[in-house]
């Protein structure tokens, strides 16, 4: 294949790895799937096919998760010293920053995201999980405990815990933030012990398996620690969750999949970790700082064309501002250039599918039928094969419309005023949903902010702004929107198991 891809110029590395044929990595090998089966994979900019994947089944499930098994089991990671498995896990960072040009080029190509983007937040973010789960890695520890057991008079005991790794792990991860979400996973897991079989995205298998490659040919993790298995849900996800050898499940997605996930891991109890859907707050006070807080509120929605799951999809703005807040995010949705992820002049590429688009685009349609008004954008267009939503700002909404109750995961927001200052008030209409997964604040006054906070029932409360991240600060939600935090030293205990060890001295 060319450097020039779909009229795209890029790095050599990326037209190499697109010219080679897409296969599994089980056991420390590349492999076709059992079935020979294959599944196209598209550039959502044009609809055009950019690569051709193996596509995994259970019959390949079964064969990583008993490589993983395998591994596990014999020791080859976890008798290797924590300080040599964080130098491992450290260079694996070292390593994404160096291939830093390719991995944006193929996330932009395959999701559609920005290149720049890409670059500047999914990258840099993805190598420092890495170093930053390769410093946990010495410090997964146990603690002793006195303990009194007044059954047995005169007795002395030693009580201490353990925290071992889990097992194998199956990870599941989603199509829009697919490297970020696969260092996520990876690097908690590598820095507790734990062997992984990963299920990239179907939508977007690209820079997983990019980065398996890098990591196989710097030949830093022993056989069978990783394995990656390509395929669509149904026939390789769900074998996955399901199958009997994976102590653990950890799942990125819908809250719609993570509930099917739950279901498919009942069958021998195995630990489940879910991070999904969400509906958040943007609540902007009249004392706010108001220019700051339209770019946040603007960034919050738009970024990564509104395909997170902590975008601030419901504004709650003060009557006193909303107009102005109202008017200063549409004029920020008019001129965000919408365009092709791997034009560096675009700020907002196409949705990652035709499907996506069809969501997004149907849910226009219904806020719009059902009485909302369309103050900015509402224009969507794939007449020439992408999958174009532009930055939308819907007014005149409530919460019983579907385009409020339900998660979009697209570039729509929806404007609501609030004249009460009871903060009760505020949050029991913030927390007016099945999800809980973040929401911000915009005020000068911290008291306010501090109080409304704890009432918000969500794992994330950002105050004066929005989709801040840091290796070290947990994630994850409240109700709907999943069990467990990534992230964090939190992140550590979905990858651990407590063992509990008394002696009678």
């Amino acid at each position: 294949m060319d450097a020039t891809i779909l009229n795209y110029n890029v790095s050599d590395g990326v037209s190499n790895f697109l010219s080679k044929n897409k296969q599994l990595y089980i056991d420390g090998k590349w492999v076709d799937s059992k079935s020979g089966k294959t599944f196209e994979v598209e550039d959502p900019a044009t609809g055009k096919q950019i690569a051709t994947c193996a596509a995994g089944d259970s019959n390949d499930i079964d064969l990583a998760v008993k490589a993983a098994r395998k591994a596990f089991d014999s020791g080859k990671w976890t008798s290797i010293p924590t300080n040599e498995r964080g130098k491992i896990i450290w260079k694996i960072g070292d390593l994404i920053d160096k291939h830093a040009e390719e991995l944006a080029q193929l996330e932009s190509l395959d999701n559609g995201k920005p290149v720049t983007i890409a670059g500047a937040a999914d990258v840099p973010l993805s190598s420092d999980i890495m170093r930053y789960m390769a410093g946990w890695a010495t410090k997964i520890e146990g603690e002793t405990i006195p303990i009194s057991v007044p059954y047995t008079p005169g007795a002395q005991y030693h009580s201490y815990t353990l925290r071992e790794p889990v097992g194998v792990v199956g990870q599941i991860i989603p199509w829009n933030f697919p490297l970020l979400m696969m260092a996520w996973k990876l690097a908690p897991a590598l820095a507790a012990g734990c062997t992984i079989v990963l299920k990239p995205a179907e939508q977007t298998p690209l820079s997983a398996l990019r980065l398996t490659e890098i990591i196989n040919d710097s030949g830093l993790l022993p056989e069978g620690v990783l394995n990656v298995v390509t395929g669509l849900g149904e026939a390789a996800g769900a074998p996955l969750a399901a199958h009997p050898e994976v102590d653990k499940v950890a799942f990125t997605g819908s809250t719609e999949v993570g509930k099917l996930i739950t279901q498919a891991s009942a069958g021998n109890l195995k630990k489940v970790s879910l991070e999904l859907g969400g509906k958040s707050p943007t609540i902007i006070f009249p004392d706010a700082d108001v220019d700051a807080a339209i770019a946040g509120a603007a960034s919050a929605i738009f970024f990564n064309h509104g395909q997170c799951c902590c975008a601030g999809s419901r504004l709650f703005a003060h009557e006193k501002i909303f107009e102005k807040v109202t008017e200063g995010i549409s004029k920020i949705a008019e001129g965000i250039k919408v365009g092709p992820g791997m034009d560096t002049s675009t700020e907002m590429g196409p949705l990652v599918s035709d499907e996506q688009f069809q969501k997004v685009s149907g849910y226009i349609e219904s806020g719009k039928q059902e009485g909302g008004e369309i103050v900015a954008g509402g224009k969507y267009d794939n007449a020439s094969g992408g999958h174009f939503v532009h930055p939308t700002v819907f007014s005149k909404t409530n919460a019983d419309m579907t385009l409020v109750k339900e998660e979009i995961f697209g570039p729509v927001v929806c404007a609501q005023p609030f004249s009460d200052e009871n903060l009760e008030k505020i949050a029991s209409e913030a927390n007016n949903t099945n999800f809980g997964l973040a929401a911000s604040i915009w005020t000068k006054n911290i008291s306010v902010a501090h109080k409304l906070a704890a009432k918000i029932r969500s794992g994330t409360v950002w105050i004066n702004c929005h989709n801040i991240f840091d290796a070290s600060l947990p994630f994850g939600g409240y109700k709907e929107s999943g069990w467990g935090r990534e992230m964090g030293h939190e992140v550590l205990k979905n990858y651990t198991e407590l063992k509990a060890i008394t002696v009678n001295l």
